[in-house]
This record gives structure tokens, C-alpha cells and sequence, in this order.
């Protein structure tokens, strides 16, 4: 008797947990609930419409985390002719500093290269990233959150935060805006 229960009940369970199949609702109407969450509005009113585009997917290719990760690891190698590589033929660049630059390849790896010549040593702690596709404006964004340790040949350490948004066309960086929070 207890084998016919057990069997009886494990039955029932396994018939019950089904989540994949549309239930039929008071009204006869069919629910899927995949489906409304996908679809489903927000009744919610902001504040604010984004002047640039709310329509963010994360269908950025893996080539292009991986282009925007390198340049970082370049950085800290000291490689200039790789991250060079990385970026356009032209790159505007906001910086920490609030300057706001376009550069030319050559022009840029020669500021960087000097910066970068300044350092006997760089560390990168990358805490995090997102790939952002603005699906309206058919652009990808690489968002990076890292800590930087820059040890200057001088004997001098600096140590910050930084959140940082590189856009790619085509497999190249071209515009680089950088956020910097001073660690100490």
C-alpha cells in the first residue's frame, strides 16, 4: 500500500511541474509567463526620457570584450604598439581630467607613450565589466570598473578607481571616455 501512494505521489509531482506550458486563465485567455515578462510594460512614469536611448541589450560580441580587456592588459605591460592596435584610425577621448580630445592614432600613442614611459610599473584589479548594445543606434559599448596601482619611476605610488566606457566600431576603439575616483 505504502509503494502504490509513493507511486502515486510522485506522479502527481512530476505531472505539476510543468512551468514551460501555458496555463488557460479564469477569462479562457492563455498565460505564458516567459512570454509577458519579456513583453510586459512598465507602468512605472520616470522622471526623465534618456536623451541618448534606454534600449540596451548585451549582444556585444566576445571579440570586443576581449579587444577593450587587452588594451587594458596592454597598459600594464607597457605595450604601446598593441593598444595601438586596438584603436581607431581616430579616437576621441574624454579624460579624467575633463579634457575632451580626437586624436589621431599616432597622436594618442604618443601621449600615452610618454605617460605610460613616466611609470616603472602598473597594476590592474579589473572588478568588473558590461557589454552594452544600444540596439536602437547600432553601437557597442564595452563599460569596464577597475583599480589602478601606478608605480612612477620616481619612487612616487598613485592609486585610483576608475569606471570607464569604450565604444567600438568594427573591432576598434574609437572613443574612449575614462572616470577616475583617487583611491587615497
Amino acid at each position: 500500500m505504502k509503494k502504490v501512494i509513493l507511486f502515486f505521489f510522485c506522479g502527481t509531482v512530476l505531472l505539476s511541474c510543468d512551468s514551460k506550458k501555458e496555463k488557460t486563465t479564469a477569462t479562457g485567455t492563455t498565460d505564458s509567463t516567459a512570454a509577458n515578462e519579456k513583453t510586459e510594460k512598465s507602468t512605472v512614469e520616470l522622471p526623465y526620457t534618456a536623451s541618448y536611448t534606454s534600449n540596451w541589450s548585451n549582444e556585444v560580441s566576445d571579440a570586443d570584450l576581449k579587444t577593450v580587456l587587452m588594451t587594458y592588459k596592454d597598459w600594464a605591460d607597457g605595450n604601446i604598439s598593441s593598444l595601438s592596435a586596438a584603436m581607431g584610425d581616430t579616437v576621441v577621448v574624454d579624460m579624467s581630467s575633463g579634457d575632451h580630445l580626437t586624436k589621431t592614432n599616432a597622436e594618442l600613442m604618443k601621449m600615452w607613450g610618454t605617460n605610460r614611459d613616466s611609470l616603472s610599473s602598473v597594476k590592474i584589479d579589473m572588478e568588473s565589466w558590461n557589454k552594452m548594445y544600444a540596439t536602437d543606434k547600432k553601437e557597442g559599448y564595452i563599460v569596464t570598473w577597475y583599480k589602478e596601482y601606478d608605480t612612477y619611476k620616481t619612487g612616487k605610488v598613485d592609486s585610483a578607481s576608475y569606471h570607464d566606457i569604450n565604444l567600438l566600431k568594427n573591432g576598434k576603439i574609437v572613443w574612449y571616455s575614462q572616470y577616475k575616483r583617487p583611491m587615497k
